[in-house]
């Protein structure tokens, strides 16, 4: 089904309109398959530029996993010598769950609210 507006845009035609529809109606330039060339080389350069980053990752993770494995190793032997009253103490500092989750939904309501003054 076609919108009337667009049928009324059709039927209703001055002469801007038919000027420029025959400018656009002209045969393509022949470019002897330029074009094509141009757009498989930015395709080519898209590709490259997608790939890049992912292969990159995965090359500096490998290189950087042993280094990572004896850093692990270590703070775990470094988190041995922190003493226990300490970290009960950082532990009862940090927001219980339910206080987190009404933060959320706070926050929600007023996103929501917001894009409901906007309107």
């Amino acid at each position: 089904m076609r919108s009337k507006i667009i049928n009324m845009a059709e039927k209703i035609k001055d002469a801007e309109d038919r000027l420029l529809e025959s400018m656009f109606d002209s045969q393509p330039v022949a470019d002897a398959g330029f074009s094509v060339r141009v757009v498989r080389k930015i395709n080519r350069q898209l590709w490259l530029r997608r790939l890049t980053l992912p292969i990159a990752a995965v090359i500096g993770g490998a290189i950087s996993f042993k280094p990572l494995t004896g850093l692990v190793v270590a703070l775990s032997n470094l988190s041995s010598l922190i003493p226990t009253g300490l970290v009960n103490d950082a532990a009862s500092s940090i927001p219980q769950f339910q206080t987190i989750v009404l933060g959320a939904v706070l926050l929600a309501v007023g996103l929501f609210s917001l894009r409901l003054l906007e309107d």
